[in-house]
């Protein structure tokens, strides 16, 4: 994008801050300030809601966030209670690309994606439960669902995967990816503006399911393979 009668480029508007990234850093804020200890417990999610001026869902989100670092849990009927004592530094990861645009940004996430992502799905074929297949499917569905209706489906991609990342029932995975949440989302945010992004990748996710309910790791690992491809292929092809 260029200004009128400048060869300079332009700046685009910055989008919206992160408002379950700001209710994470300011319950981090608080335990570091009020010198919280392991198995302490947090305000509750109402209190939570009447201190920031946030919605409920940005608050469950942000205590999703901090479960899955493994931070805090919560517990039915008693709250939510602190399991390790944190700051901004430690739950952010900082990460840093040696990339000079958004193709190349996005080709070295990519290298360091399918590494996770094959192994997240060969192990969520071998450890899967009952319950944890009809959660990556009704995920599935919903994803299937959005994507028929409105041919894109990113958040509803997300969650996909994320319900493979738990079938895996290693925390690690998940923690992973919630560190870099922010490095990973730019697959999910439209890249180059292209609401087609990786929309050939759609019929792998159900092969990818049913890799996973068959219980054959191998194949999981081929259909998770297929997916990114599609996504490398993309990439190259929507930066030209």
């Amino acid at each position: 994008m260029k200004a009128p009668n400048d060869n300079r480029p332009m700046m685009r508007p910055l989008p919206a801050l992160d408002r379950a990234r700001q209710v994470t850093d300011a319950l981090a804020d608080y335990v570091e300030s009020a010198r919280l200890q392991a198995g302490e417990r947090l305000p509750t999610e109402r209190a939570l809601m009447e201190q920031l001026q946030v919605g409920r869902s940005t608050i469950r989100e942000a205590i999703s966030h901090l479960q899955a670092l493994g931070v805090i849990e919560t517990r039915k009927g008693s709250g939510t209670y602190l399991l390790k004592p944190v700051s901004k530094a430690t739950i952010h990861m900082p990460l840093s690309l040696d990339a000079g645009t958004l193709r190349d940004a996005l080709l070295q996430t990519l290298e360091v994606r399918r590494g996770i992502e094959c192994e997240a799905g060969m192990v969520a074929a071998a450890k899967r439960t009952a319950q944890d297949l009809a959660l990556i499917e009704r995920n599935l569905d919903e994803m299937e669902r959005v994507h028929i209706e409105k041919g894109t489906s990113g958040p509803e991609d997300l969650a996909f995967h994320l319900a493979i990342y738990d079938a895996t029932h290693n925390p690690l995975f998940r923690q992973l990816l919630e560190q870099m949440r922010e490095t990973f989302w730019q697959f999910w945010q439209h890249p180059f503006e292209r609401q087609d992004f990786a929309r050939r990748s759609f019929p792998f996710h159900r092969t990818l399911f049913n890799a996973i309910a068959a219980r054959d790791p191998e194949a999981a690992r081929e259909e998770t393979l297929k997916i990114l491809a599609v996504v490398e292929e993309d990439i190259k092809e929507m930066s030209k």
